[in-house]
């Protein structure tokens, strides 16, 4: 077997395999609207046999009139069959009305439906699966395919309605001959193939392009952000990324054209075919009514029958292949939804303590992150006590920001373990632990919504809770910040929409140190909470925050010394170990690595 062979017989395999997306689809469909899927096919159903319906009528008329010209009188019905022509034109006018607002409305429910289930699967999943390129590509198809099948969901409606319209008819050329139908199917076989084979390379191609398409979006938001405005006109790079755009979109517009002109000449030539199997049919009809074979009224039922059996016939076949090959993009959101997150809560698993009494223990944990071989963490041994502020420092890379996905369960553990209160991390429910950390990252979110909302997403439970939500920005002195907005609480936050109002970096910084006070959870943790504040408000925020962790487990990340020097216990990492622990002071005097990172930090203000 030729290559070409091999490759086009395994395009089909592909393609007919695909065909299986479509029950989970058709399930997703249902559950969307399952009143507006029923009515919708309903109506499809009733307007599929109004055309047959209306040349059966037309052929009694019409043999009527022929009889009258013969001598014969007008039957006593005649103008009832008149009529019911008017009325079967009319109910098929409405139904298509209908279809069409059926259609408008699953719409609607599918992509709102399908939409929640994306966003909530993808809230399910492990961290890790956000940091591989392959799980990203995937994400963003399936995204897309989660509001971008609503032509496939139409397409299996009117398949339905096509497959019925097309048999009603073919039943009555096959009752005059069945080779003529014969003819028609045979004819339109090529042209289905020919579709289905340059809507598969079309498929493979938006694959491969997928990649690039993302570079483009990145392009894109680099060439027209705030974020990047400023240093895009200092360093002249608005040239380089329009250059670089132009050159990667040339090279997809090229690719797409030369398919669609590849499609365009083969389509044309197969469609002869199909024109001349429905015209050899017609002919043969016109042929026999000429010889007094035929009535008049046969011929116009005939004549319809073939001209709507072939154009049905067709589209069941240009339909069926469509949704064949849509069924291949839907292969990345049903793939995406049967992922299973790896970090997750067991059956039994068990709430988290309250209070907690004897802390956290790493036990000879190590960890390496997916796809990497070196070690962040090797055999770390860390205890954290109940009421214990502990301070963790060292270098870039060396794992401390590791810890924090490790405490929180958002990785497990590449050998080892990590205790809290004797029981292994792992029996817990991770929402109920969740429920018990506070955390602030440095790359912090920062929400295009009303200054009460972005506080409150640190308690979602308690969002209509004011005085809740003042107190907290009260503790992260954020109140003041937003006390000076023109709706103060009320104030849409971020330039996204009409009437945000943008804030400062350490601003922004303060409105999500409120979250972490809202959640008044029993560990609070910060990852260089104060990366964006100058050196006053940095001061205050600390000894605000002493005071506010008494009692509280705390683990604060900072390179800036003078803020880890109020921690109870300063771990150093380094090498994913423990290398040195301690107060300040211990440290300073031990004059190892953490005294003379002191020493060098010191001496840049002195």
């Amino acid at each position: 077997m030729s290559e070409t062979s091999q490759t086009l017989l395994g395009s089909w395999r592909e393609r007919i395999a695909a065909l299986r997306n479509v029950p989970p689809l058709i399930k997703i469909v249902w559950q969307s609207g399952p009143g507006v899927v029923a009515g919708g096919l309903t109506c499809r159903i009733l307007a599929a046999l109004i055309p047959l319906s209306v040349l059966a009528v037309s052929k009694f008329i019409l043999d009527a009139v022929q009889a009258k010209f013969s001598g014969h009188p007008l039957p006593p019905y005649f103008w009832y069959l008149v009529a019911a022509e008017f009325g079967l034109a009319a109910l098929g006018a409405v139904l298509g009305r209908a279809i069409g607002l059926f259609d408008a409305l699953l719409a609607d429910s599918f992509t709102r439906h399908v939409s929640i289930r994306v966003m909530e699967h993808a809230s399910r999943l492990d961290l890790a699966s956000y940091e591989d390129p392959v799980f990203y590509d995937r994400l963003e198809r399936a995204r897309v395919q989660a509001t971008d099948r609503i032509a496939m969901i139409q397409a299996l409606g009117l398949v339905l309605q096509q497959v019925v319209t097309a048999v009603s008819l073919s039943a009555s050329i096959l009752w005059f001959s069945p080779w003529l139908l014969l003819l028609l199917i045979l004819a339109v076989v090529p042209a289905f193939l020919g579709e289905s084979h340059f809507a598969f390379i079309g498929y493979s191609l938006n694959i491969r392009q997928t990649p690039v398409k993302r570079q483009l979006d990145y392009l894109r938001t680099l060439g027209a952000s705030k974020e990047s405005a400023k240093e895009l006109k200092l360093y002249g790079l608005s040239g380089f990324l329009s250059g670089e755009y132009t050159r990667l979109s040339n090279d997809i517009y090229n690719q797409n054209i030369k398919l669609a002109r590849r499609r365009f000449w083969a389509g044309s030539a197969l469609s002869f075919l199909s024109t001349g199997g429905y015209y050899g049919a017609y002919a043969y009809v016109i042929y026999r009514t000429v010889t007094g074979d035929l009535t008049w009224g046969t011929l116009q039922f005939l004549a319809g029958s073939i001209a709507g059996a072939s154009t049905n016939i067709q589209s069941i076949f240009s339909t069926f292949s469509s949704i064949a090959d849509q069924s291949l993009f839907l292969t990345d959101l049903v793939a995406f939804l049967k992922v299973e997150p790896h970090v997750r809560s067991k059956t039994d698993a068990i709430p988290a303590p309250r209070p907690i009494r004897d802390g956290f223990v790493f036990e000879g944990v190590s960890f390496a992150y997916p796809g990497s071989p070196r070690l962040v963490l090797d055999q770390l041994d860390l205890r954290i006590e109940p009421c214990e502020r502990i301070a963790l420092i060292g270098e870039n890379g060396q794992g401390k920001t590791t810890v924090v996905k490790l405490l929180t369960r958002l990785y497990d553990p590449t050998s080892g373990r990590i205790l809290l209160d004797g029981v292994d991390l792992r029996d817990y429910s991770i929402e109920d632990l969740h429920r018990e950390i506070g955390v602030i990252f440095q790359d912090f979110m920062r929400y295009e919504m009303s200054a009460r909302q972005n506080i409150a997403v640190g308690r979602i439970d308690a969002a209509d809770h004011n005085g809740s939500i003042e107190k907290a920005a009260g503790k992260s002195l954020a109140d003041a910040v937003i006390k000076r907005l023109p709706q103060g609480y009320d104030q849409l936050l971020g330039r996204r929409f009409e009437g945000g109002v943008d804030l400062s970096g350490g601003e922004w910084q303060k409105v999500a140190l409120a979250r972490a006070y809202l959640r008044d959870a029993q560990l609070l943790i910060l990852d260089e909470p104060t990366a964006a504040l100058d050196a006053p408000s940095e001061y205050e925020v600390f000894q605000r925050f002493a005071e506010l962790t008494q009692g509280k487990m705390a683990l604060l990340i900072s390179h800036r010394f003078s803020t880890v020097r109020m921690a109870d216990r300063i771990v150093v990492l380094s090498g994913g170990r423990i290398s040195e622990q301690g107060s300040h002071a211990q440290l300073v005097a031990l004059g190892g690595s953490y005294a003379g990172m002191f020493e060098l930090q010191a001496s840049s203000y002195r």
